[in-house]
């Protein structure tokens, strides 16, 4: 009896296949196709790391970041740079907030006091939004390494720079995130707020802020992450920290002062990582 039922259902799955399967074959098709012109665009190339000559070059390339540079002016040193590439990211992101903040409270539809009663926005108020949102998208489309360039060639080398490179593209990619939180966040306190009276910064701050708080910390803090790697990066222009000592030891084929700054970078994203898990679970 057992037999005749293992046998029913396999003749049951054979005559019964996977519905999707033809979809699924045709969008894997559909990607590979669009895919490999990507691949050959951008002339990628996996073998030429397998090449001996590149093997050899990696190994000595390597071969001298040990030991990792430890003297005690270099730490001394390190620990200046260091300290100065969480300096200039934190200030930099403390600026960006400061644009953002508003710039989401203007673009959020659903804090739009206009729209109560007809559903419908008065035309001023949606030109303005519409220009604030066209601001984000200007700012958070030149990257922070493009807008440190600009910078050092006005005011010169230093950390200055990196400050406002991460402040201006920031502000853009902090604004228009914490708009799409704010939109898909539970609005009906907000709109009962509004509908009695309320200011929009006081049925943000009592309808929408306590559902969204946790979400938008969340963001800040990988954002501040992220400034933390961008102004390395930056300083490969001349926009101070590590990235610009780093520079200097690369071009003077220093690998155990280049390994010790790669440990610090690695130090530094755990520490940001540590603190948002920290801030996360107190939030909850």
């Amino acid at each position: 009896m057992q037999a005749t039922l293992d046998m029913a259902n396999n003749n049951g799955a054979t005559r019964h296949p996977d519905p999707a399967w033809r979809g699924r074959v045709i969008m894997a098709v559909l990607g590979l196709a669009l895919l490999w012109p990507m691949v050959v665009t951008s002339e990628f190339k996996p073998s030429v790391l397998l090449d001996w000559q590149s093997l050899e070059a990696t190994g000595r390339f390597l071969a001298g970041f040990l030991p990792p540079a430890h003297s005690p002016e270099f730490l001394a040193m390190l620990a200046h740079e260091t300290w100065q590439t969480v300096a200039i990211a934190t200030s930099g992101l403390t600026l960006a907030l400061l644009g953002a903040i508003p710039g989401a409270l203007l673009v959020s539809d659903k804090l739009s006091i206009s729209r109560l009663g007809t559903g419908r926005m008065r035309l001023p108020s949606a030109m303005l939004r519409q220009v604030a949102r066209w601001l984000l998208v200007l700012l958070r489309s030149v990257p922070e390494l493009v807008w440190a360039l600009l910078f050092v060639r006005i005011i010169g080398l230093g950390p200055t720079a990196g400050v406002l490179a991460i402040a201006l593209t920031y502000c853009g990619m902090l604004g228009k995130v914490y708009a799409e939180i704010l939109e898909s966040a539970d609005g009906d306190a907000s709109a009962v707020l509004l509908a009695n009276g309320s200011g929009r910064l006081a049925a943000f701050l009592y309808g929408t802020l306590p559902e969204a708080a946790s979400e938008l910390v969340s963001y800040t803090l990988y954002r501040w992450e992220c400034a933390i790697r961008g102004s390395v990066v930056m300083g490969f222009v001349g926009a101070g920290g590590l990235g610009q000592r780093m520079d200097e030891s690369m071009k003077m084929l220093s690998g155990g002062e280049v390994s010790s700054m790669l440990i610090i970078f690695v130090l530094l994203v755990a520490g940001a990582d540590a603190v948002s898990k920290m801030l996360r679970g107190r939030l909850a």
